[in-house]
């Protein structure tokens, strides 16, 4: 049920590319209808190049093992990149809202009370199924994980947007009013997609609509996206990112996974997120769709 390539190399062969596997990395995406996998260049200099796809596998543990067998992946090792559930899956979490859902480390999900003050969780050196929130045997390397920036970046806005709505502020009405198309269980959910975010930083109207502790919050989103997300890091992006934590925090924004990766995690993300970034992948799957 699967369209794929195992020949990598004769791939590359016959684009005339020469095929280094550290120059490449692999992006998943899985819905309940389809599954993809794409392999995109570092720093995206050069086109995407589909390696498999089908209308039939839907997003499971087992489905994703025999795509990785099918694209003979223990062979070239590419990192990976994907959103969350994907990570997920391929490290053998159990899916849902679990106790223990990260795969780098033993952070409670439930212990609201310690999340924006304890940074240091035990880490996770084994991955025995039946055990911490883990179902299966990962099928890949923890270490060749990228972590989605697109993806966290959309967690930052869902955080923020849910938050003014449990207050129903006159930010969360502006927000109602400007994108009337979206349904309501979508906008108190906080669920935007990157074009939306996009039209929203531009909106000079938007920033005025907050309150103070909205608008420290929105400000250090809006630094975090384009000094530590994007293609450029700012070498103060540590600073930056404490700064939003603690905005959030005062805003009364519950920490998410996307949040626990900025706040435990933040040596866990490559040096140049631009060159990573989940973002190629995203547009090759809106195109498909």
């Amino acid at each position: 049920p699967l369209c794929y390539c195992n020949d990598i190399s004769g791939l590359f062969e016959s684009l005339s590319q020469p095929h280094e596997p550290s120059e490449w990395r692999l992006f998943i995406d899985l819905s309940k209808r389809s599954l993809k996998a794409v392999l995109l260049h570092k720093g995206n200099q050069k086109p995407c190049i589909p390696i498999a796809h089908s209308v039939h596998l839907s997003e499971t543990h087992e489905n994703m093992k025999i795509l990785l067998e099918a694209i003979n992946y223990k062979t070239h090792q590419w990192n990976i990149c994907g959103d969350l559930k994907v990570i997920g899956m391929l490290m053998g979490m159990q899916m849902g809202f679990t106790k223990f859902c990260c795969f780098l480390c033993l952070w409670d999900s439930r212990a609201v009370t310690e999340h924006y003050v304890k940074r240091d969780w035990d880490q996770r050196n084994e991955y025995e199924p039946g055990r911490n929130s883990v179902e299966n045997i990962p099928l890949v390397d923890p270490q060749k994980i990228f972590l989605p920036p697109l993806h966290i970046k959309l967690g930052l806005m869902k955080n923020f947007v849910k938050a003014m709505g449990k207050s129903n502020s006159a930010g969360f009405q502006y927000l109602v009013e400007k994108f009337p198309k979206m349904s309501a269980a979508k906008l108190k959910e906080g669920i935007f997609v990157g074009p939306q975010i996009r039209e929203v930083l531009r909106d000079i109207n938007f920033k005025n609509s907050l309150t103070d502790e909205e608008k420290e919050a929105w400000q250090a989103f809006t630094w975090v996206c384009a000094n530590f997300l994007g293609n450029h890091k700012s070498p103060e992006y540590e600073a930056g990112i404490q700064e939003a934590l603690d905005s959030y925090q005062k805003m009364g924004c519950r920490m998410s996974l996307k949040l626990h990766f900025l706040h435990s995690h933040l040596k866990f993300f490559p040096e140049n997120l631009g060159a990573v970034s989940d973002e190629q992948g995203e547009r090759f799957h809106q195109d498909i769709q």
